[in-house]
């Protein structure tokens, strides 16, 4: 069998982006070898959890009731499999006792499988594939071969799978961060178009007045000067390709701030270069609300919970005291209840326990 007639090897490595997983080359290989089934299992090299795909019949009741019963699962020795040969059914069946004879007679040979050929392949990372083709005396040396030389190709498949899963591990971590502290992030080109963005602002945008899209996907604030300052410095940084990030207040009640940064150098996954990348973190809740759960929190009164909350926004003491309508004294005061309560051993640290803390989330 020639290895690239039909467009196996396309459908192997185009496999990762199916639902379900490899099921157009599955079923390929199922044709090309004429087999009853074919398989692709994953697991890693410490756990228990395996992964399989199939391409074949169902497996008629009574005999899925005996596996369950009896197998639980495929008992056959995969795990001693040296990587990359591949082996027959009689070779794997030798390397077992009674078990695995009794697996081949009741359970296999009832299928109409009397013939297998199985190889393992190895990912640094410690995940094994094995790829299998089951079926009558049609699976022989013409269909070991044809495995044998997908083996590379395999090897290849499964490293990108699962960089491309770890990845995506990494991203849902940083992602779900980022929605607990109410971050999120946008990319804009040179006119202040909106190129990507994260889930939580496209919602932000979607339930605040403070920013929208406008014509063209233009990222437009709510403030005629805020507009003025963000559209001049897209425009520096598209110009000079660099510069200092600029961070920017939106609103107080509710806090939100963005921070506009020079874009990272272009990948070459991107069509085009952006020219800035926009940091958002707005607050869901109206300052009443966080003085509410602050009270609740820490038991501190009405007065000392606004105050604490202007302090966690990074207002001095005095800033506080002059926005609240209060005596520097008093404010004084208040915040040492406020310490007290809290276990705040300074304002660092109030303002640590408090957006750090299950604050948050909420």
């Amino acid at each position: 069998m020639r290895l690239d007639d039909g467009g196996l090897l396309e459908a192997l490595h185009e496999g990762m982006f199916e639902q379900p997983l490899w099921h157009g080359f599955l079923e390929q290989l199922r044709a090309r070898t004429r087999a009853q089934y074919t398989s692709l299992v994953f697991r890693a090299d410490d756990e228990e959890a395996v992964t399989e795909l199939f391409a074949g019949p169902p497996t008629p009741p009574h005999l899925d009731r005996l596996f369950g019963e009896k197998f639980a699962r495929d008992p056959l020795p995969y795990r001693r499999m040296r990587e990359g040969r591949v082996y027959s059914l009689e070779e794997l069946v030798e390397a077992g006792g009674p078990v695995l004879r009794s697996y081949r007679d009741e359970f296999l040979a009832p299928l109409g499988v009397r013939a297998i050929r199985s190889v393992r392949v190895a990912e640094p990372g410690g995940v094994d594939a094995w790829l299998s083709c089951a079926g009558d005396g049609r699976i022989g040396s013409a269909t070991g071969a044809l495995i044998g030389a997908l083996v590379p190709h395999l090897r290849i498949a499964l490293r990108s799978f699962m960089t491309l899963e770890r990845e995506r591990a990494r991203s849902g971590v940083t992602s779900a961060a980022f929605r607990r502290m109410n971050f999120g992030w946008l990319t804009v080109d040179s006119r202040c178009r909106v190129m990507d963005l994260t889930p939580d602002v496209e919602a932000l945008l979607d339930r605040t007045q403070l920013l929208r899209r406008g014509r063209y996907d233009r990222l437009t604030p709510a403030s005629a000067s805020v507009d003025r300052e963000l559209t001049a410095i897209v425009r520096r940084f598209a110009q000079e390709g660099e510069g200092k990030p600029r961070a920017i207040n939106l609103s107080r009640d509710p806090w939100m701030d963005m921070l506009v940064a020079p874009a990272p150098d272009r990948s070459i996954s991107a069509a085009a270069r952006p020219a800035a990348i926009i940091y958002l973190r707005g607050d869901r809740s109206s300052q009443a609300d966080r003085h509410e759960q602050l009270i609740d929190l820490f038991g501190l009164l009405p007065s000392e919970a606004r105050l604490a909350w202007a302090m966690a926004q990074g207002l001095s003491i005095a800033q506080a005291a002059q926005e609240l309508d209060l005596t520097v004294e008093t404010a004084r005061n208040y915040s040492k209840k406020i310490y007290a309560k809290t276990g705040a051993r300074g304002q660092a640290d109030l303002v640590r326990t408090i957006l750090t803390g299950v604050l948050a989330l909420a």
